[in-house]
């Protein structure tokens, strides 16, 4: 059983503090839905669990371990998805993924993964081609490759995934979280609701930032 907690994180950009005295606890099989209005934090906050922001006081913990001790443990154990999509514009969608799996190793076969997403029939295609939807569909599709691997990062921080997705997208990415939480991952997903929220709030706790906001 893994564990990913905060004690006490505080968080201030420019001159204003967006939260303080902010704890979280979650383990392996569940997620954690961010929840809050525009402005509250859950991007800062989804930074400061990846290592990209530093938090003004508190502690993070990993198997009750400070992961300021060992900060690259930390980022080889997470996939961190934000607002922008990591899409190399001069490879083909099919040498994107085959990239990521390099890096964070492969449970799942590249072809399964684009057909999971359904971008099967974009195989070859060169991701500078790609609309705004099938670069997120891509970017996602590295999630499935990694799931069920040893080597794959069993943190996913996923900054509103389903920005710019479809129905049926939304629903492929909640099958692909829910399918890394049954083999004991862990998801901090930040959203303001609806579907995917939905797929996956059995299996999910939430954390409201409004409640820690100064």
């Amino acid at each position: 059983m893994q564990g990913f907690s905060g004690k006490g994180l505080g968080c201030v950009r420019g001159e204003r503090r967006v939260f303080a005295g902010l704890d979280f606890d979650v383990v392996s099989g569940r997620a954690l839905l961010l929840t809050g209005a525009n402005g509250s934090g859950k991007s800062s906050l989804l930074r400061i669990m990846a290592g990209l922001l530093r938090a003004d006081a508190g502690m993070m913990l990993w198997n009750d371990a400070d992961i300021a001790d060992d900060e690259e443990a930390h980022r080889t154990r997470l996939a961190y998805v934000g607002h922008t999509d990591p899409v190399k514009p001069a490879l083909s969608v099919i040498e994107n993924l085959s990239f990521w799996a390099r890096m964070n190793g492969r449970g799942t076969s590249e072809d399964t993964a684009l057909i999971q997403f359904g971008i099967d029939h974009l195989a070859d295609m060169p991701a500078r081609h790609l609309s705004a939807g099938q670069r997120r569909r891509l970017t996602l599709a590295q999630l499935a490759v990694g799931q069920n691997s040893i080597a794959g990062p069993p943190l996913w921080l996923l900054d509103e995934p389903a920005t710019g997705l479809d129905d049926a997208a939304v629903a492929m990415l909640a099958n692909t979280v829910l399918a890394h939480l049954t083999h004991g991952g862990i998801a901090v997903i930040s959203s303001h609701g609806g579907a995917l929220d939905t797929a996956i709030e059995g299996h999910a706790a939430r954390l409201d930032l409004a409640l820690f906001a100064r």
